[in-house]
């Protein structure tokens, strides 16, 4: 293994135990974080988490982080702006001061909070009385409005009230409205409030049912919008106003108000105390609001404090409940009064972790530092790639198939170069993936400005990957080079090999000699065979870069099983894949190469031969040649087509019956099965070696045997499971080479189809505007520019570009992966503050 890491290959891992003292637990773990390359193991996987030794802590933090979501949420409220953390004073948690700065932590959250909490309620309780008054005042006014008007009308309701026939509720309460004015009237009492306005309807129907029509109802709107201090609910109501006779009527509506959430208000008839009233309210009402004001400019200040030192609140927070989730995966040694942890490093950062363990030493202010010892096991470790802001993202698309297993050949590192690629081939197009290119290079130049800002998951994707975006646009300018497309058209860069004669009606190119150095000829644009030309071209290129790109994939297997020494499956398994393929498809792709290197136009070169009817009859009927494409292709066919037959019953019983013969030998000299590793683990155990462990260690080992199931394959030889297993996996790859050399015809199908879409939103679009006038032309042209290149950026680049990365993902997951990658690992997951951040984020 070289010096430098590499994608090639995960890192190689260690499995290492630790002696920490518990007065240096917490820098220990803090430092180590820091350094994100450790992975700790659960040593204590049958105790309860309530029961662990460092659960009162955590509950402390918890609360601690309970506070600093309630200031995060009222600041967000308010929208008052928080102080980024690089901005912020650092809060040091580390050191021989660390219980008393998380205590002066603890009492400052808890002293916010309470002011906090009592400013709120304040507020809302304010809030709440002015929302009464001015409902009050809102019903004085409008009863006050109705009373005025009943004054007005007092001959009319005299008349109403002298007729016999009118009804109760025309004549009767409208009459009887107690006034000073009308003499003999008789006092008719009424309940006045305000209700919800969308309640209006229903509480008409209500008290019509229940009070038999024996009352008068009279509401109206109020313009104002009340706005619930607590959950910020706007509300739109009416005031209303009821008369009835009676007192049991009267509660009557009373509880059916309240019921429906009504706030009811006591009115007097008489009109100078209802101005008093009024007078009054006002008067309170702007009492009140100076109240408001003060505090909610004193709220306001407050959480502008908070704001101050929120983000690094929030960090102190989450790294201190990182740490000390991490200290309740350890075991304690109550002799020793020390922590034992266990977990996996990378091999190469044993040295750093030794030296962040002397730092943290240092740290602590004491003399007794943590021990490190590395552990020999035969447990699988796990998988860890280390990769940068280049690498990642390609990484990801691998690992969002499954995680490599330990120490396996890692696609992530040829998916750098295929992906894109393979992407382009669908997507050729010199202008569409200049486009690409450039917004890459945008996001790419200006991502630090970018990552300080919030730009969502959708767009915050697409930045994810933006690597991956500029080399998909950097091989699809590539690709459109050698389509010789851009937004459609054609380039004349050389000359080309055909002559056009002068002329009308169809005309036929004559070839000049001249052969076109790089890229399809710009000749064949327009012409009424291109269509056919371009997809005969693509068509038998998607099938070449198939089967190369399936026969690399294979090829990945041998060191694969060089290094974990199965030599084995190289002759069992290895090369009749390659021959099976080889003898069929590799077949079809030097025949397709022969054909294109063929002039098919010169004297006695014979009809060109269809090469799908080549090869299914090639299977129906070996032998038989229809249009020969060099002499004796008959013969080779059929013993192409016996090696690929004899490849199947060597992929299918060799290794099964190797292994059992194997079994047989081990058997017949005394031995009998354990379960042990695999032959993946860096550094074998056995049972001696256990045995002279030094104390301490042989704990951590015999747990390790009772891992949570990433440990090796061994165990009992069932030979009927070995039978199985090769079957599936024989029939698998036979009838996956046909249907997977098939599916890469979807790289001929979406090429194409960019390319006719292309075609046809330019044709549709910018050629309609090409026509001589005046201004009326011009922008008329400059509509249509606008719309092309909207439907050229929505459509061609950014739906038919995630239709292509699709594809391409299809063409790497399951016909290339599914050759050679057995994505049985699990992913290394260290203990680091840089990635909490990132999930906070």
């Amino acid at each position: 293994m070289t010096d430098y890491p590499s994608l090639f290959r995960s890192e190689e891992m260690s499995l290492v135990q630790l002696f920490i003292p518990t007065e240096v637990a917490h820098d220990t773990i803090s430092e180590l974080a820091e350094l994100g390359n450790v992975q700790f193991k659960d040593l204590n996987p049958d105790v309860n988490p309530f029961q662990r030794a460092y659960v009162g802590e955590i509950r402390r933090i918890d609360e601690m982080a309970r506070r600093v979501r309630f200031f995060a949420s009222q600041v967000e409220k308010e929208s008052v702006p928080v102080r980024p953390l690089h901005e912020s004073a650092p809060l040091l948690l580390v050191g021989p001061r660390t219980d008393q700065t998380r205590d002066e932590l603890d009492t400052k959250l808890a002293e916010h909070e309470k002011r906090l909490i009592q400013m709120n309620e304040s507020y809302q309780t304010l809030s709440t009385r002015t929302r009464e008054l001015q409902e009050a005042r809102h019903v004085l006014r409008e009863t006050a409005v109705f009373f005025d008007r009943a004054e007005g009308r007092e001959a009319e309701i005299r008349n109403s009230y002298d007729d016999g026939t009118q009804p109760l509720l025309a004549g009767d309460a409208e009459s009887q409205v107690p006034h000073e004015g009308l003499a003999g009237s008789v006092d008719l009492e009424f309940v006045a409030g305000t209700i919800d306005r969308a309640r209006i309807p229903t509480f008409e129907r209500v008290l019509w049912r229940v009070l038999r029509g024996n009352l008068y109802m009279n509401h109206t709107d109020i313009d104002q919008v009340f706005v619930d201090p607590v959950t910020g609910v706007e509300t739109r109501k009416n005031v209303f106003i009821i008369f009835a006779h009676g007192q049991a009527l009267l509660a009557k509506i009373r509880k059916v108000a309240e019921s429906m959430g009504g706030t009811l208000y006591p009115i007097d008839s008489n009109a100078d105390k209802r101005s008093d009233a009024l007078r009054e309210v006002t008067s309170r009402l702007e009492d009140i609001g100076n109240v408001l004001y003060n505090t909610s400019g004193t709220r306001k200040a407050e959480l502008i404090k908070i704001a101050e030192g929120l983000a690094g609140w929030q960090d102190a927070v989450a790294k201190e409940k990182l740490i000390y989730e991490t200290l309740n995966l350890f075991n304690y040694d109550a002799r020793r009064k020390t922590l034992i942890a266990g977990g996996w490093v990378p091999t190469r950062d044993i040295a750093m972790i030794m030296l962040a363990l002397r730092q943290a030493t240092e740290t602590a202010g004491t003399s007794v530092p943590p021990i490190l010892q590395e552990i020999r096991t035969a447990k699988q470790p796990p998988t860890f790639h280390r990769t940068n802001k280049f690498t990642e993202g390609f990484q990801t698309i691998i690992d969002s198939y499954g995680i490599a297993t330990y120490q396996e050949v890692n696609p992530g590192l040829f998916a750098v170069v295929t992906f894109p690629f393979l992407f382009a081939v669908m997507f050729g197009d010199l202008g569409h993936g200049f486009l690409v290119t450039l917004t890459a290079v945008g996001m790419i130049f200006f991502e630090r400005q970018i990552e300080q800002v919030d730009i969502g998951e959708m767009i915050g994707t697409f930045f994810y990957g933006r690597y991956i975006i500029l080399l998909m646009g950097m091989f699809s300018m590539f690709t459109g080079l050698i389509y010789n497309d851009i937004f459609s058209k054609s380039m004349h860069i050389w000359h080309s090999g055909w002559d056009w004669p002068r002329g009308n009606g169809t005309l036929t190119a004559i070839a000049n000699g001249h052969t076109y150095p790089f890229g399809l000829d710009p000749a064949w644009h327009g012409a009424e065979n291109a269509l056919v030309f371009t997809n005969s071209y693509k068509m038998k290129l998607s099938i070449i870069l198939g089967v190369i790109h399936m026969t690399f994939a294979i090829c990945l297997q041998v060191p694969n099983h060089l290094h974990f020494k199965r030599t084995l499956n190289i002759w069992a398994e290895f090369i009749p894949q390659l021959i099976f393929l080889e003898s069929i498809f590799g077949y079809l792709v030097i025949c397709i190469i022969m054909k294109w290197c063929t002039d098919w136009s010169a004297e006695g070169a014979g009809k060109p031969p269809s090469l799908l009817n080549m090869l299914i009859y090639m299977f129906l009927s070996p032998g038989t040649i229809e249009d020969q494409l060099f002499a004796g292709q008959g013969p080779l066919q059929v013993v192409l087509l016996l090696v690929a037959l004899v490849c199947v019953p060597w992929m299918l019983i060799t290794k099964p019956y190797i292994l059992w013969k194997e079994h047989q030998k081990t058997v017949s000299m005394g031995y009998r099965n354990i379960s042990t590793g695999d032959g993946d683990a860096p550094r074998g155990l056995t049972a001696h070696d256990e045995g002279e462990e030094e104390e301490g260690n042989g704990n951590l080992i015999v747990e390790d045997a009772e891992d949570d199931g990433h440990g090796g394959h061994g165990g009992h030889f069932e030979m009927g499971e070995v039978i199985i297993h090769q079957v599936i996996h024989t029939i698998e790859f036979c009838l996956g080479c046909i249907s997977n050399t098939a599916s890469y015809l979807r790289l001929w199908a979406l090429s194409l189809a960019h390319a006719q879409l292309s075609e046809v939103l330019y044709t549709m679009t910018l050629e309609t505007s090409f026509v001589s006038g005046g201004v009326g032309a011009i922008l008329f042209m400059m509509f249509m520019f606008a719309m092309w290149f909207s439907l050229t950026i929505f459509i061609l680049c950014v739906m038919e570009g995630l239709s292509a990365f699709l594809h391409a993902l299809r063409l790497h997951w399951v016909e290339a992966n599914s050759k050679h990658y057995e994505a049985g690992g699990y992913m290394f997951t260290p203990v680091s503050f840089a990635k909490l951040q990132e999930k906070e984020q």
